[in-house]
């Protein structure tokens, strides 16, 4: 058994794509942690490696292309990824202690399947319950998500549900077995702004009533502004900068951040202004340089950001740690009085 003091504890997680012209390093190095009943949030743009990384803690990286390089996975005293990938501890874990939401809910659920079909399969497969009970269980969860109807519904097919009723299904998919973590990939994708605000809220509910943690993977940081009480901001496959979610919105110390809250429409904002948008285009993750991955985008950039290695994550003050040589409160405050 391995000491803990979080729930959830990445360290330095390495998850690679080979491609016939290079190998893509998708997660380069990612550490975080989950304490208990705690909302997290991963931010970072498309393709930063945040969905990668939690596929990884799952062990769904598909082999190949994919693979699990290097790292810990600690949960519970035990390195998940010392599991066997399809063993039986993994797959005790996988659903029952740590669920999953996927992206696009539509095409997550099996089109030829009943909605209440997948739920008892998911409740008999983790929860050891009878097909009485598992049917109970199901029709429980619908009502919990807020299906109206639940019991006639079961006989529903997925297309015969809406894109926020599906998000529902799956909502409830993950917390059939009372998970210890919920992870919840892209949740408000293809979701209108009201039902986005509905789904985010039943998620907050739902893990204090199950006494669960989540984590609210995301490129949208308006999402975990109001729920998440941390925030790992993600570029390039590494974290670039971590703290609670008043330090990274009200302090921000990395460019990247800094560029993230910039580009998001504010009401506060006067009437007519312009949104500033970040510069330039991510970095290709195969054969990556040797500086800042963020320096051909950064505004901020000094002589050692162009001649020593990406810097480590280093703590700037009690909880709240970055990735960059450049004081950024300091450089901004300059700005301001200049």
């Amino acid at each position: 058994m391995i000491p803990m003091k979080h729930l959830l504890e990445v360290r330095d997680l390495k998850v690679e794509f080979r491609t016939p012209v290079g190998t893509v390093k998708a997660v380069d190095g990612v550490s975080y942690h989950l304490n208990d009943n705690e909302i997290v949030g991963m931010v970072g743009e498309s393709g930063c490696g945040k969905s990668a990384s939690q596929l990884a803690i799952m062990q769904l990286v598909s082999v190949p292309p994919g693979r699990i390089s290097g790292g810990q996975v600690l949960f519970e005293g035990h390195d998940l990824l010392q599991f066997k990938k399809n063993g039986p501890e993994m797959r005790a874990v996988r659903g029952g202690k740590i669920a999953m939401v996927f992206q696009e809910p539509m095409s997550s659920l099996n089109p030829v399947l009943k909605i209440g079909d997948q739920l008892m399969e998911q409740a008999r497969a983790h929860c050891q319950l009878s097909r009485r009970e598992a049917r109970e269980r199901a029709i429980e969860l619908l009502k919990m998500v807020g299906i109206p109807g639940a019991e006639r519904r079961m006989d529903d097919y997925p297309h015969q549900f809406s894109g926020g009723m599906c998000q529902r299904v799956m909502i409830a998919m993950g917390l059939c077995c009372n998970p210890r973590v919920l992870i919840a990939d892209e949740p408000t994708t293809a979701l209108d702004v009201t039902t986005q605000a509905q789904m985010l809220q039943l998620m907050k509910d739902l893990v204090e009533r199950f006494e669960a943690s989540l984590v609210i993977v995301t490129h949208n940081l308006g999402v975990v502004a109001r729920y998440a009480q941390r925030i790992y901001v993600m570029y390039a496959g590494r974290v670039v900068e971590s703290g609670t979610t008043r330090q990274i919105f009200g302090r921000p110390r990395h460019p990247y951040t800094l560029g993230l809250l910039r580009s998001v429409p504010r009401l506060d904002e006067k009437h007519g202004s312009r949104l500033i948008p970040i510069d330039g285009m991510p970095p290709n993750l195969i054969g990556m340089p040797g500086t800042c991955a963020f320096l051909s985008r950064c505004p901020f950039v000094i002589d050692r950001c162009r001649q020593d290695a990406w810097p480590n994550l280093e703590e700037v003050e009690p909880g709240h740690a970055a990735r960059c040589y450049v004081n950024l409160e300091e450089v901004t405050r300059e700005q301001v009085l200049a």
